[in-house]
C-alpha cells in the first residue's frame, strides 16, 4: 500500500518503463506489476498516458451513463481480496447527486462517484495462448490509486461507440501521472463498554429495511465487525471460514439462486442468479460461469458471519466475509426482490453452515 505522495509527472516515463518491464518479464497483471515496483495501479496507468492510456476528463457520471452505448461488455469491480466480473449491458443508469445506479438485468451497480479521482481509456495488446489482440477498456481509480471500476470491451461490443465516447471525453492536455494520497488506516473500534448495548439491540430489532443497518453503525459509532459481535445473539452466528466454499457448493448443486456483493470505496457490484462451476485453485476460490466470474482469496478471510436483519418483509439472511482489518470482502444473500420474503432454501443453507469452533471445542477435542 502506498505511504507517500509522488510528483505526478516528473517520473512518469521511468515508472511506465519499470511497469511494462515488470509485466513483460514477470508475466504479471497490471495491479501486480504496479505493486512489484512499489506503486499503485492507478499511478501505473497514469504513467502510461500518451501511450497505452488516454486520460479522460473527470466527468465520471456522464461517461459511465454513456456506457450503455457500448453494448454487451464485461464489468469488473474488486477490492484487495476478491474480483467480481459480470458480462452484460449497462441499463437503467441514473444518479442522485454523487450516488449512481445501474439496474440492468445482468449488470447491477451502486456507484459512489465522490470517490472517483482518475479515469482513462486503455488500449493494450494482450496475448492469450499464441494469439495477440487489442484489448479496450475504461478504467477508473480513487484518490489512493486503487481501482474502483473497469469496463472491458468484448469482441462483440460496439467498438465504434467506444472510440466516439473516448474522443468526446478525452482530456485535451493528456498529462501523464497522478498524485495519490495514502489510504486511511483501518478504523480502531471503540471499547465495547462505551457502546449503548441496550439501545443498540433495540435499534437492531426495530430495523424494517436492510439499508437501515448503515445508519445503525453510524448512530452507535461501531464498525461492521464490532456490530456483529455486539448484536442480539439470535441474529448473528460466527461460522467457520470455509463457509463461503460450502455455500457456493450447495448453491451449485441445488440450483439455488444467490446474490454476491463485492465492493470498494467507489462501487458495489452485484451478481444475482445461479452459480454452477465452482473451482478452488489455492489460494483462490473461483466461480467460472458463463457471464459471471468470481475470484476470492480464501486465505484472506479472517472472519465469517451469518447475519439476520429484520425487515418489513421478514428477516433477511446474509453470509458476510471480512479481512483481518475488518474490511468487507464480500456478502452473499439469497435472490430476493423488494416486497418479497427471502427464499427459505437460502435461509436453511445459511443456517446449516458450521459454527466457528470455540477454544472450549478445541480443548474438548484435544
Amino acid at each position: 500500500m502506498l505511504t507517500t505522495t509522488r510528483n505526478p509527472q516528473s517520473d512518469a516515463q521511468q515508472l511506465r518503463a519499470q511497469f511494462l518491464a515488470a509485466k513483460r518479464e514477470q508475466k504479471l497483471r497490471n495491479r501486480d506489476a504496479a505493486a512489484a515496483i512499489g506503486i499503485t495501479e492507478g499511478e501505473a496507468l497514469a504513467a502510461c498516458v500518451g501511450a497505452e492510456a488516454i486520460r479522460l476528463l473527470p466527468n465520471f457520471i456522464e461517461i459511465l451513463e454513456e456506457v450503455p452505448q457500448l453494448g454487451a461488455v464485461m464489468a469488473l469491480t474488486r477490492n484487495d481480496n476478491v474480483v467480481h466480473e459480470k458480462d452484460g449491458v449497462y441499463e437503467k443508469m441514473s444518479h442522485n447527486g454523487q450516488v449512481g445506479l445501474a439496474l440492468g438485468e445482468a449488470i447491477d451497480l451502486r456507484i459512489f462517484y465522490k470517490q472517483w479521482h482518475f479515469g482513462c481509456a486503455v488500449i493494450e495488446e494482450v496475448t492469450r495462448g499464441s494469439e495477440s489482440s487489442l484489448q479496450k477498456s475504461l478504467q477508473f481509480y480513487d484518490l489512493h490509486g486503487e481501482a474502483v471500476h473497469k469496463v472491458f470491451l468484448r469482441e462483440h461490443s460496439n467498438h465504434a461507440a467506444f472510440d466516439e465516447l473516448v474522443a468526446r471525453w478525452r482530456d485535451p492536455q493528456q498529462l501523464a501521472g497522478i498524485t495519490v494520497e495514502p489510504a486511511p488506516p483501518a478504523a480502531i473500534d471503540k471499547n465495547d463498554a462505551e457502546i449503548d448495548g441496550d439501545g443498540f439491540h433495540t435499534a437492531w430489532r426495530n430495523m424494517t429495511d436492510t439499508h437501515q443497518f448503515f445508519g445503525l453503525l453510524r448512530d452507535f459509532g461501531v464498525s461492521r465487525t464490532q456490530a456483529l459481535r455486539l448484536a442480539p445473539p439470535q441474529f448473528v452466528r460466527q461460522v467457520d471460514n470455509g463457509a463461503v466454499r460450502l455455500i457456493l457448493d450447495q448453491a451449485a448443486a441445488s440450483g439455488l439462486p444467490i446474490m454476491v456483493f463485492v465492493g470498494n470505496r467507489g462501487m458495489i457490484q452485484i451478481h444475482s442468479g445461479p452459480v454452477s462451476n465452482i473451482k478452488p485453485m489455492e489460494p483462490w476460490l473461483n466461480v467460472l460461469d458463463s457471464g459471471f466470474n468470481l475470484h476470492l482469496r480464501e486465505d484472506k478471510i479472517a472472519s465469517s458471519w451469518v447475519v439476520s436483519k429484520p425487515t418489513s418483509d421478514g428477516e433477511v439472511t446474509s453470509l458476510e466475509l471480512f479481512d483481518a482489518d475488518g474490511g468487507t470482502i464480500a456478502m452473499l444473500f439469497g435472490v430476493r426482490k423488494p416486497g418479497q420474503p427471502e427464499l427459505p432454501a437460502w435461509r436453511a443453507a445459511a443456517m446449516s453452515l458450521p459454527l466457528l469452533p470455540t477454544e472450549a471445542d478445541a480443548e474438548a477435542q484435544a
